[in-house]
């Protein structure tokens, strides 16, 4: 080229191969490129490499390459002068081949990745080891942390990574800073200044590693006395193997350990490792199989019309559905036919996810319909919650119903229910559209492109919708074109086939972490009833609410219809010609919009999508002297929100559930709370301070002082009299002494 920078051509994978001849090839690979300028460091050129191959930890490999016309020996790049040379060398050449060869025990191996593209490029494969299954995890572990600028989704994935990484490479640490925005760790080796500092991206979402230090001056501490093989760790490791195995040994776990990660772990250790595994597996999961299906009668017979049913597989997994009769017949009789599907994790209850079901009142509020508890969230629970749900419910008119269509919700749904319209979460959907913005993008940019998302999202009209996704488009030809594979119909409201009144998005998940202690762990028979406690309590609050409400519309749908209302009075309204019946009629502002009183249509759409009538209409209303009240729909009247909270959820007593007079509290698994670790943040009330015993001195035996504050004389002074009740004490004890 000539220009003081050449063309190098990058590949993830490959190997090479010798000829007769000697001459050497490279096949197979990913193929990538890049510019090397002349003026470069090697520090600069290792920089590009690693920012091109997705922060590929370049310190583990040698950089090679072949001279012009020479394939049958490389050459080696390992410092400045030499990157110098290799610009000069190819200097004529239209492209450069460089090989990246991962260093091995002091010497280069290439390693064969999935993929096979042409060759000539930079590969870089992990070398596969012939050793033990030990050898493997550790290699596995030896790259979890690659350097500066790696990303973690959390600090507890970074301290995860971290744990695996200093069992990997045999050294300890310990924690300088740990909290939720930074964590510093540093090697515990005499002298060592290996150091590792994370916190939060500049944009306040990733968790970043900010320094690190390149090497440990320290010794490698031997397997046997690795002090991070804790009993959690150990817990965390066996548990999945002993959810498929219930009688795995001690002795087993502690060969396992040595071959897998080469820790030596001694009997005792393994035993309690494995014990903290089974308390998180079967202590929660079995008591919950036993207690579950007398908990399900006990709801059955306090809220008659409910429905509890619980389905337990072999391995100790359930699923476990409740409706409550007084959610049912709320969401029947005066909810809107809107269903949010969502998934909540019961925190701090991690082993367990809430697949929930909700609906939305007259004010737009939460207003739970049912709930399962599962293991995780999976497309089989989503299917086994759905066809509970359809047989717990009796309302015969078509249900809309939105979600993230995650974990195969698109097709589960319209399995179920084949005759309702399933439609996106608009808070899901604009996350995921955040997503697709690039780093590029200025924070006025990204605002400017959400909020045209938001008004694509609530366009009424076709000629809406176009308009704004031109406008994405003009911006960005794949932000439109990802907005278009997702299918509109299913998120804007001018395509939309269903009915969601306005309503786009639920935040039942933070409706339900509210509700949920967050300093125990509770058995799944504790956290459904924390949830019915309130649920109750949610009910009577807003039951008791309305009562003082005036007949007509809720105070927020009342509220939007007034600012309808403003909007109307400017407008003109005209009889259309050759109506008959005089339910036709223009209406003036921008444009001309047709609005028909008798089928509740306007060509806006607004009164359609929202249910409530639009300015047109309203304008309509006031020239022919009716009422807009009469023409809302009857989902945001205050007599439907009364039906909505008309029922009761009532309290499930600890009853006798069976003939043996077997309750929950005598089951062969208590109900226990675990509290979790930390400092409480409440101090638990002394015992000791709500018992006072009186203060009596053991010299005078007077009550009120002790010894060091008597004031009474003993000898040569009067005595002070005696209260009459001591004075008789007195008398009595000295009676029956003589």
């Amino acid at each position: 080229m000539g220009t003081g920078q050449i063309v190098a051509v990058l590949q993830i994978g490959g190997e090479f191969t010798t000829d007769a001849d000697g001459l050497m090839s490279y096949s197979g690979g990913e193929a990538h490129a890049m510019l090397v300028k002349s003026d470069w460091t090697f520090s600069a050129f290792k920089h590009e490499i690693s920012s091109t191959l997705n922060n590929l930890k370049v310190d583990q490999f040698l950089f090679k390459y072949f001279l012009p016309k020479n394939n049958r020996t490389l050459i080696s790049i390992s410092n400045d002068k030499d990157l110098h040379r290799m610009v000069e060398f190819h200097a004529e050449s239209e492209t450069t081949y460089i090989y990246v060869i991962k260093k091995v025990d002091n010497s280069a191996q290439s390693v064969v990745a999935d993929s096979a593209t042409p060759t000539n490029a930079i590969a870089v494969v992990p070398t596969t080891p012939d050793g033990s299954k030990r050898q493997k995890v550790c290699a596995e572990w030896k790259d979890v942390i690659t350097g500066v600028g790696q990303v973690f989704e959390s600090p507890k994935d970074f301290r995860d990574a971290l744990h695996k990484y200093a069992i990997a490479h045999k050294f300890h640490y310990r924690f300088i800073k740990n909290d939720s925005t930074r964590v510093t760790a540093e090697c515990t080796g005499e002298d060592c200044p290996w150091r590792i500092h994370a916190s939060k991206s500049p944009a306040n979402i990733n968790f970043m590693i900010k320094k690190m230090s390149e090497t440990h001056t320290c010794e490698s501490e031997t397997v046997k006395s690795h002090r991070l093989a804790s009993q959690r760790w150990v817990a965390s490791v066996i548990k999945e193997k002993l959810r498929d195995s219930p009688h795995y040994r001690p002795r087993d776990i502690a060969n396992d350990l040595q071959q897998e990660y080469g820790l030596c772990l001694n009997y005792s250790q393994a035993w309690r490792g494995r014990s903290i595994a089974q308390r998180e597996l079967y202590s929660a999961h079995d008591e919950a199989c036993i207690q579950l299906p007398l908990f399900c009668e006990r709801i059955k017979e306090t809220n008659p019309g409910s429905v509890a049913t619980v389905v337990t597989m072999e391995d100790s997994k359930f699923c476990f559905f409740v409706a409550f009769h007084a959610s049912l017949y709320g969401f029947e009789h005066g909810c809107r036919p809107l269903l949010f599907l969502d998934a909540v994790s019961a925190k701090p209850n991690k082993q367990w996810k809430l697949l929930t079901a909700t609906s939305v009142d007259g004010e737009g509020d939460v207003f739970p319909v049912a709930f399962t508890v599962v293991d995780k969230e999976s497309r089989e629970n989503w299917h086994w919650f759905l066809e509970q749900l359809k047989y717990s419910l009796s309302a015969s008119h078509d249900i809309t119903f939105i979600s993230n269509g995650e974990n195969g919700l698109w097709d589960e749904v319209s399995l179920v229910f084949p005759d309702s319209h399933h439609g996106y979460c608009m808070d899901f959907l604009i996350e995921a559209f955040k997503r697709q913005l690039d780093d590029a993008w200025t924070e006025e940019v990204r605002d400017a492109m959400v909020e045209l998302l938001k008004r694509a999202i609530f366009s009424c009209t076709i000629d809406e919708f176009n308009q704004y996704m031109e406008q994405i488009k003009s911006e960005s030809d794949k932000l439109a074109e990802w907005l278009l594979e997702i299918k509109p119909e299913r998120w804007s409201d001018a395509l939309f086939m269903g009915s969601r009144y306005g309503q786009y998005s639920c935040n039942i998940s933070n409706t339900v972490v509210d509700w949920i202690p967050t300093r125990y762990e509770l058995p799944v028979v504790q956290l459904v009833d924390t949830i019915r406690c309130k649920l109750m309590e949610m009910m009577y609050t807003r039951r008791e609410s309305c009562n003082e409400w005036p007949d007509g519309l809720t105070p927020v749908a009342n509220q939007k219809l007034q600012e309808e209302v403003s909007k109307a009075h400017s407008l003109n309204v005209m009889p259309t010609e050759n109506d008959g019946d005089g339910n036709l009629f223009k209406v003036c502002d921008d444009s001309v919009n047709v609005v028909n009183i008798e089928t509740y249509d306007c060509t806006c759409r607004k009164w359609n999508v929202s249910g409530l009538p639009c300015m047109h209409a309203i304008a309509v209303f006031e020239r022919t002297g009716r009422y807009a009240y009469d023409f809302c729909v009857e989902y945001f009247t205050t007599k439907s929100y009364r039906s909505t909270y008309s029922m009761s959820i009532n309290p499930i007593p600890d009853v006798t559930l069976t003939d043996n007079s077997q309750s929950l509290a005598t089951l062969p698994f208590p109900i226990q709370t675990r509290r979790r670790v930390g400092r409480p943040k409440e101090k638990p009330a002394d015992p000791r301070i709500t018992i006072k015993r009186a203060v009596r001195c053991s010299r005078c035996k007077g009550y009120g002082h002790n010894k060091a504050t008597c004031k009474i004389p003993i000898s040569g002074e009067a005595l002070p009299a005696l209260p009459p009740a001591e004075l008789s004490d007195v008398h009595n004890k000295v009676e029956s002494c003589s």
